[in-house]
Order: structure tokens, then C-alpha cells, then sequence
């Protein structure tokens, strides 16, 4: 079993009961895994984008126990040190990865300027996610399209799932 395999089923176990959720995740894993690989990324990278996109939401229970909610800021907040807690059980990540995997749940809803092609396709996989999961107006998409999406394939695959080239 690779250790994104594990990663993964331990998210689905740490989800249990929550189909939603765990489905969010798993799409979102899917389209960084993806968008990774169409760019390029270098093994270690997309490992690191890869484990980063399975519990990139991970601070949202943490958020609604302690705050009897969650949002984006809250979940930023709250889930590093509870990535860092998995990652660290399950074991074979190095300070390093983990650091950047932490670094990268603290920071995947905040949308500024980045060069760093694991954050910036970690944002668009979440987004290509959110939009459809909220039933977003092709206004809104066209928005985040001009906004926040940079990579080729990050562009393409948003311009087909929503129909916006043709």
C-alpha cells in the first residue's frame, strides 16, 4: 500500500459516517492529483500536493467543536495541528513534507499571488470541487476563472466541466 493509499483511507475513516465530506476530499484528491501530473510536478511535489489535497479540510471538525461552526479561515486555523497529529501516526513523512503540508491546509483558502504550483493547484482542485458542490452561477466561475486560476490544465478542465470554451 502507498502511503497515499493510507493517507487516504485514514481520511475516510476519519470522516466516518460523513459521505459529504469524504467525497469532497476524494474529488478534491483526484483533480491535484491530476492537474500535478499534467504540469509536470516533480515526485516529491506531487507527493507532498497529493497528501496535502487529502486533508486539506481536515481542520473543519476541529472548527465546529470549538467553535460550534466552521469556515474557511476557522479550518486554516484549526487544521494543521490536527494534519500534523494524522501524518504523524501514520508515520514515513519527513519534518519537511509535513511542514509543507501543514503549511499548505493553513493557507488553502487564502488566494493571493503564489509561484509555489503545489498551493496554487491545490486552491484550483478545491475550487473545481466547491463550485460544482455549490451550485455556483457561470458568473461566479467566470470570476474565479479570471481570479484565481493560472495553471493550462487547472484552465482546461474548469472551461469543460462548465462548458466555457464553446
Amino acid at each position: 500500500m502507498t502511503k497515499i493509499q493510507e493517507l487516504a483511507l485514514a481520511m475516510i475513516s476519519y470522516d466516518n459516517g460523513d459521505p459529504k465530506r469524504i467525497q469532497h476530499t476524494t474529488k478534491v484528491h483526484a483533480y491535484a492529483a491530476l492537474i500535478g501530473m499534467e504540469e509536470g510536478l516533480d515526485e516529491e511535489t506531487q507527493f507532498v500536493l497529493e497528501s496535502a489535497a487529502l486533508v486539506h479540510d481536515i481542520g473543519i471538525r476541529a472548527s465546529e467543536k470549538k467553535y460550534g461552526h466552521q469556515n474557511g479561515k476557522l479550518q486554516e486555523q484549526e487544521g494543521p495541528a490536527v494534519a500534523r497529529d494524522l501524518l504523524n501516526r501514520i508515520g514515513g513523512y519527513t519534518e519537511a513534507q509535513t511542514e509543507r503540508i501543514c503549511w499548505l491546509v493553513a493557507h488553502h483558502h487564502t488566494y493571493h499571488a503564489s509561484d509555489d504550483l503545489d498551493y496554487q493547484i491545490l486552491i484550483e482542485a478545491d475550487f473545481l470541487v466547491n463550485l460544482f458542490e455549490d451550485n455556483e452561477s457561470k458568473n461566479a466561475v467566470l470570476a474565479v476563472r479570471k481570479n484565481i486560476f493560472k495553471t493550462k490544465s487547472g484552465l482546461r478542465i474548469l472551461d469543460e466541466m462548465f462548458g466555457l470554451n464553446g
